[in-house]
């Protein structure tokens, strides 16, 4: 009977328009567990869901979940491994290992709040400072407040910045699993400034607005994954003079464009944008 109304009222909500559906995050975030599901991405990482998630655990011997009533410590079981193996890396530079933000809800899709990709099980938050005491009790997670590494709007990186993030951020790079890594500005071009060896791996590292007090890990479509919609590979080369426009640009903006378009609003996703096996996901056990 319950598998009868769960399946009426996954009907009902794709029978309404774009404009009177529900909006796809009351729906993911409403999940408190998994589906009962082989693990697969299914659509792109700002558009999608997520079957047979699997739960990071909130301690091990290498890295902590942060942030645990936020319940967004689920991904692909290709995520937890990287974490695991990213976390390993860590101890050997001499951290305890790794503090672990946000990844995706147990079910994937839209958040409630907050990130616009995170959908798809790949991606994850990354805090900047190395982890020291991995014996952080659940409200000390809640309590404790991650450190800014940029100045300057992030043209620049600040006294916090070491040879720690510029190895963790290396490592992470260097994994096969890895598509992007999103970085403030600043850090990018420190980090181009510093490499003295192989430059290939800087193609990874991106600049985005934000992303001082984390970094953003975004994994590649697991192997067979025929649903799962990959990023286009970053442009050709090791992104550095990218990255330094965008540093020039914040300390010295250009005039706006007055034939620029005024910014749409983006509109709230619904169960209509997401791929049709985002459905059965909500619907499954």
């Amino acid at each position: 009977m319950k598998h009868l109304v769960t399946s009426f009222l996954m009907m009902l909500v794709l029978s309404f328009s774009a404009e009177a559906a529900p909006q796809a995050k009351k729906l993911f975030g409403a999940q408190r567990f998994p589906s009962s599901q082989r693990a697969q991405p299914f659509g792109s990482y700002a558009k999608g869901c997520l079957a047979g998630a699997v739960q990071l655990p909130q301690s091990g011997p290498t890295w902590q979940a942060m942030r645990l009533s936020r319940n967004r410590n689920w991904g692909h079981p290709e995520l937890i491994a990287f974490i695991k193996r990213l976390s390993r890396k860590a101890r050997r530079l001499g951290a305890a290992g790794l503090y672990i933000g946000d990844m995706s809800q147990p079910r994937g899709g839209p958040m409630l709040t907050g990130h616009r990709s995170h959908q798809i099980g790949l991606d994850v938050d990354i805090w900047m400072i190395p982890a020291m005491n991995l014996n952080l009790s659940r409200q000390a997670r809640e309590d404790l407040s991650a450190t800014s590494m940029r100045r300057a709007k992030g043209a620049f990186v600040n006294a916090n910045w070491s040879r720690f993030q510029h190895q963790i951020l290396k490592a992470a790079a260097q994994d096969k699993a890895v598509a992007r890594i999103f970085v403030f500005p600043g850090a990018k071009v420190q980090m181009c400034k510093d490499e003295k060896g192989d430059r290939a791996w800087l193609r990874k590292i991106r600049p985005w607005w934000g992303h001082h007090y984390h970094f953003h890990v975004r994994l590649k479509c697991p192997k067979g994954a025929r649903n799962c919609v990959d990023q286009a590979p970053p442009p050709p080369g090791d992104g550095c003079a990218a990255a330094q426009k965008w540093v020039d640009d914040i300390l010295n903006p250009p005039p706006p464009d007055p034939n620029a378009p005024p910014p749409k609003k983006r509109r709230e996703l619904t169960m209509r944008d997401l791929p049709r096996q985002c459905v059965r996901v909500l619907k499954s056990r």
